[in-house]
């Protein structure tokens, strides 16, 4: 078997107990583990290092503003950004998505339209629908095939001169659809669009790589790929970071300030206001390191095991597959014929079993397939063959108490 089996070791709750039984953790789309460490790295500048950043001349501080900044570097490399001015911290995906909304918004004008899919989680709907209201916009939507995949024909037929901005999730977090990006991307430009890449599913599956894409934008978080909740990444062309006015404004975020006017600092100070999330930056800097010490070619084909070996034994259940079975991400999305998602999920929490139930903040998307809810099962590297069994064997158990 594969050396990514060994992986498991490194994550300590995966070595706890749920409801008395091992914890057989497949709620990987939510959030993600934390290797140790991370969670050590965390803990040492808390009970060893803690100081502010950006403002302080004694040592605590400056090492604080040093580790930060390291972090920024770690992720600049990580997503092969031009430069480290590219990088913006933010809480997490939703709030990236936001301040491109928000923040580019200002630029866009009445008519102008813009274009997502119907695979997109509630945080990249909302804030454009928002948009649209305050400047006048028009919201597009792009089809889905009945097998799960973006319909290219009909995404290419919505794209005009009139298309300013298109934003799309990198990978579906409620069916593990992987989105074509660069040939999206690439359609897009042609008709002089910016593009928005919601990666929040993305980065702990595949090598990103921003400037091989060509996105404008791209987003991700920090708990989505092994660091801490509270703290994500808005990448962003410096050109355009530039172009774009503040989306908060308050202390940090400011070159002067006067009873009269303001003006600004420079990137990527402009876009973070406030003291920041300091430990949740550097246990960021954290994972993205234990991340670099993979190898993602060795993820991928481990994962689509899990996947193959997960829809296989599915597939001789009394379950309705959801979505793709190819080209996805190992996350599968399933209803039990009869029994309702959170029937499945409590007993499921029973044997010690993790997964999501519900609509996963995707509610357009589960009225595409007429349904309210799915089990969702979703895979990482530190799983392996027999956490599969263990889903197969509660869903049986399902099926015993509920007929």
């Amino acid at each position: 078997m594969t050396t990514m089996l060994n992986k498991k070791v490194d994550f300590p709750v995966l070595n706890t107990t749920m409801r008395g039984n091992d914890l057989v953790y497949l709620d990987n789309a939510a959030t993600t583990q934390k290797p140790k460490s991370v969670l050590e790295t965390m803990n040492h500048f808390l009970t060893k290092e803690n100081g502010t950043v950006n403002r302080g001349v004694y040592f605590l501080s400056q090492e604080a503003t040093k580790k930060c900044d390291d972090s920024r570097k770690s992720i600049q490399l990580f997503l092969n950004a031009a430069s480290e001015k590219e990088i913006i911290f933010v809480k997490g995906t939703t709030e990236a998505i936001n301040l491109v909304a928000y923040s580019y918004g200002e630029l866009l004008k009445a008519g102008d339209e813009i274009l997502i899919t119907e695979l997109e989680h509630h945080a990249n709907i909302v804030p454009w629908q928002q948009l649209c209201l305050r400047r006048g916009c028009i919201l597009k939507v792009a089809p889905i095939t009945d097998d799960g995949h973006l319909d290219l024909n009909e995404f290419k037929k919505l794209l005009s001169s009139k298309t300013k901005l298109v934003s799309f999730c990198h990978i579906s977090n409620s069916i593990g659809t992987i989105n074509p990006a660069k040939e999206m991307i690439k359609l897009a430009k042609e008709v002089g669009a910016k593009v928005m890449i919601d990666g929040a599913q993305a980065v702990s599956h595949l090598k990103v790589d921003v400037q091989d894409l060509d996105c404008d934008f791209y987003a991700f978080s920090g708990h989505k790929c092994f660091g801490p909740t509270g703290i994500g990444v808005l990448y962003g062309k410096e050109a355009l970071l530039e172009k774009m006015p503040p989306f908060m404004t308050g202390g940090d975020m400011i070159e002067t300030v006067s009873f009269q006017s303001s003006s600004f600092a420079e990137l990527p100070r402009k876009f973070e206001a406030g003291t920041p999330a300091i430990v949740e930056i550097i246990g960021l800097g954290e994972a993205i390191k234990y991340m670099n010490s993979l190898d993602f070619t060795e993820i991928q084909e481990y994962e689509q095991k899990l996947l193959n070996l997960a829809q296989e034994k599915l597939g001789e259940l009394d379950v309705r597959l959801i979505g793709p079975t190819h080209t996805k991400a190992a996350i599968v999305s399933f209803v039990v014929n009869g029994v309702h998602a959170h029937d499945v999920g409590t007993i499921l929490d029973m044997e010690g079993i993790a997964v999501r139930v519900g609509h996963h903040c995707t509610q357009p998307l589960m009225k595409r397939y007429k349904v309210s809810s799915t089990i969702r099962a979703s895979f990482c590297f530190y799983n392996n063959m027999d956490d599969v069994d263990a889903l197969v064997r509660g869903l049986k158990k399902v099926r015993e108490f509920l007929g």
